[in-house]
């Protein structure tokens, strides 16, 4: 009798929690978690993602909050995490560098990827003797190419670059550092595995500057794999990467993750109905057929009331893609509670639960019932658990279910999922 194949993780579904930590403009020190209330409300949010079937979530530590310098970390911060966690059987998976670092940390330094490898390897010992699962996951860095454009050439974060070049530095250098980590970890935890994550990106020149095209292919498939080629020994080996440190990837996908080219920057997000977006499945696929590791979707999130079509959408796209071969492992719908937009404050309506401040001050989390009920429907139909269990480690997802279903519904992969 033919092995049924069991996936990575005890859901297909994951989520997640925004917990950035930069240096943000003239606002100076942000702490995502603080501005949802996440800390506050850690029993409250992960139990709202057992009673929706979803085992695994993303989870941060604030390196610049627990690294006091000279090797000395307070990591109390998250103890409320871990309770939650324990309590309601949740795997994390542990993002240790949310684009924040120390203050007195410089990435451009001889010395940054050795502090990160040790505070790494600090936060690894911290959260395994506290775990109640294995293995242990961790993200290292979260999107260090994506952080080499937004904090390198765009400026918006620490270490505020302006050009290109700052853009590939920092991105390496983020590489290098968590290549560092990644080391570091396995020392003292062999069997600790590893998500590395960054955006699914396609960028194309205007219609009436074809000259162009080559400025956004770069982008497209030099610039947007800088992070992963490195981690994963396809590019700059002096840094020490290879597949098996690279381990599983994380595609993030949102709508404006396709862009039409534009020198200077930022690039223009494409508007639905534009012929010139891709599926959605096409992208997956490219990526995955590069390293051919084991995969999830790492990120995905609709706006307002389009979150359940959105939902339906990317999830058709990703059985399109099993079917073509992928190895893909899971979806995260991210965030499981909203988050403001970095630059305006407002709040995204894109989390499963949305958040409305009440007349105290406190962020009250309200579900949204349509994206509830479509991430349920989708459960069901690929014979998943709508809530937990008192043990839900007792199996990993069976693939099998997910390939059956991907073939039963044969989706076809449109450039109408935006």
């Amino acid at each position: 009798m033919r092995q049924r194949r069991k996936g990575i993780f005890p859901t297909f579904f994951l989520s997640g929690f925004e917990c950035s930590t930069f240096l943000w403009k003239e606002e100076g020190r942000r702490d995502l978690c603080e501005e949802t209330r996440h800390r506050a409300h850690a029993d409250e949010d992960y139990r709202f993602l057992r009673t929706l079937g979803i085992a695994v979530a993303r989870e941060g530590i604030p390196w610049p909050m627990v690294d006091k310098g000279g090797g000395v970390y307070d990591f109390s911060c998250i103890d409320p995490f871990l309770e939650a966690q324990r309590r309601h059987n949740i795997q994390p998976i542990w993002d240790l560098c949310h684009y924040g670092y120390p203050e007195d940390a410089d990435p451009f330094d001889d010395a940054f990827a050795a502090r990160f490898a040790a505070y790494a390897e600090a936060a690894a010992r911290y959260v395994i003797a506290r775990g109640h699962h294995g293995p242990p996951f961790f993200t290292p860095t979260n999107e260090p190419t994506f952080f080499g454009y937004m904090a390198g050439e765009g400026g918006w974060a620490a270490p505020f670059g302006k050009n290109r070049e700052t853009r590939r530095r920092l991105t390496l250098a983020m590489a290098g550092a968590d290549i560092a980590g990644v080391k570091a970890i396995r020392a003292v935890a062999p069997e600790a595995r590893m998500v590395h994550i960054d955006p699914l990106i396609w960028v194309v020149p205007p219609r009436d500057r074809p000259d162009l095209a080559d400025a956004a292919w770069r982008e497209s498939y030099d610039d947007a794999y800088l992070a992963w080629d490195a981690i994963g020994g396809l590019r700059y080996p002096e840094l020490g990467g290879s597949l098996e440190i690279l381990d599983l990837i994380g595609f993030n996908n949102y709508s404006f993750g396709q862009m039409e080219y534009r020198e200077g920057g930022p690039h223009a997000a494409l508007e639905p109905g534009d012929d010139r977006i891709r599926p959605l499945c096409d992208l997956i696929e490219e990526g995955w057929r590069k390293y051919r590791r084991p995969c999830i979707v790492a990120e995905t999130s609709g706006l307002e009331g389009g979150r359940p079509d959105w939902l339906n959408d990317v999830v058709g796209e990703c059985l399109a893609a099993v079917n073509r071969g992928v190895d893909l492992h899971g979806i995260c719908l991210f965030p499981a509670v909203d988050m403001p937009d970095w630059h305006t404050g407002e709040w995204l309506h894109n989390g499963i639960a949305d958040l409305e401040r009440l007349p105290d001050g406190s962020l009250m989390r309200v579900p949204f019932a349509p994206y509830v009920e479509a991430l349920h429907g989708w459960q069901r139909r690929l014979n998943r658990v709508t809530a937990l269990d008192d043990d839900p480690f007792d199996a990993a997802v069976e693939l099998d279910d997910i390939v059956h279903a991907a073939a039963e519904l044969r989706p076809a992969a449109d450039i109408d999922w935006s």
